[in-house]
């Protein structure tokens, strides 16, 4: 008994095996179509969004930039009623506790991701990775009360009055510690913000040091070198990429973070000094303060071209990050 012939495609030539319906790119090819429209779609949605929220802050902050034009970025005044504006105090403190976060959180999620993946024992490092990552659960809010209710008074007590005591009369020094010892200031959001971008960048690292090839890291154990050589020579090569896009992942969440810094920044619109410990504002906590009050004119549109700022400070910082990312890519495309 001869066994049944296998049914044909006639149209691409493949034998399909009996009872295998037909390939279904060819029965229902609007399937396909429909996917791939709905996907241009989305993308061209994103770009028109994108776009059309910058073309929106142009515009609003159009009286602004008629007004102030670039100087809006170097004049220090903030004064609503003589209608003057100028947006460096809120330049001056959003890049200072970004730059403050990054400079505290970025040893410490090194540490944690390190600790994790090559000295943490293995009953440990799930619940200490999901505790790492419940940080970032935390509302903003919640840091930001916390922050004002209770490290605030902690670090004015504890840190900055034995500073200022320390460095009574020192030049450079001692004007870094100046100012009321209220505890709110551009160190506290520095570090309020540390602790919220912390588990971000602890995960990325933890993440990419743990997709290093076990080969290498045994080979370099097998060659004698310790866990810290493993680690600098070999795991930090491999993973730099990765590194360097969690590192801007926090910063890009420092940049944006409103409620936690209006806490503890003191909403200041001056600059007295240099003073990590002086009152101050940043972009994020002026526009959450003051845009819900401000009129039709020229202090709405002042409020629009700060957030048109910031928008340009976060597109540089991205736009950077994928620069230094493609680079990295190349280098290590060049060596292999």
């Amino acid at each position: 008994m001869s066994a049944s012939p296998l049914p044909s495609n006639a149209s691409s030539g493949r034998t399909l095996p009996a009872g295998q319906p037909e390939d279904r790119r060819l029965t229902s090819p609007w399937a396909d179509r429909l996917f791939a429209l709905t996907a241009k779609a989305a993308a061209w949605l994103t770009l028109s969004l994108l776009f059309g929220i910058l073309l929106s802050l142009i515009y609003g902050a159009s009286p602004a930039i008629r007004e102030y034009g670039l100087s809006f970025l170097w004049r220090s005044d903030w004064d609503p009623v003589s209608n003057s504006y100028g947006g460096l105090v809120m330049i001056y403190g959003t890049l200072i506790t970004s730059l403050i976060a990054l400079v505290i959180a970025v040893p410490v999620s090194f540490g944690i991701a390190f600790f994790l993946t090559e000295l943490s024992p293995n009953w440990l490092k799930r619940p200490l990775g999901v505790a790492v990552e419940l940080l970032a659960a935390v509302p903003s809010i919640v840091y930001g009360m916390w922050g004002l209710m209770v490290f605030g008074p902690i670090l004015a007590t504890y840190v900055q009055q034995p500073l200022q005591a320390a460095l009574k009369g020192v030049p450079v020094l001692g004007a870094l510690v100046s100012g009321p010892p209220v505890g709110i200031g551009l160190l506290s959001a520095g570090i309020i913000l540390a602790i919220m971008i912390i588990p971000y960048i602890a995960s990325v690292m933890r993440d990419v040091f743990e997709v290093t090839p076990p080969m290498l890291k045994e080979s370099a154990y097998g060659l004698g070198a310790t866990t810290t050589e493993v680690m600098w020579r070999v795991v930090l090569p491999f993973t730099k990429t990765g590194v360097v896009g969690g590192v801007m992942l926090g910063l890009g969440r420092a940049l944006g973070e409103t409620m936690a810094v209006t806490f503890v920044i003191g909403n200041t619109n001056q600059l007295y000094s240099l003073s990590l410990f002086e009152p101050a504002n940043s972009i994020t906590s002026a526009l959450a303060n003051e845009f819900a009050e401000a009129g039709d004119g020229l202090h709405q549109a002042s409020l629009i071209y700060l957030g048109l700022i910031l928008f340009f400070i976060t597109f540089v910082v991205l736009s950077f990050s994928k620069l230094l990312l493609s680079r990295l890519k190349k280098s290590e495309g060049a060596r292999s």
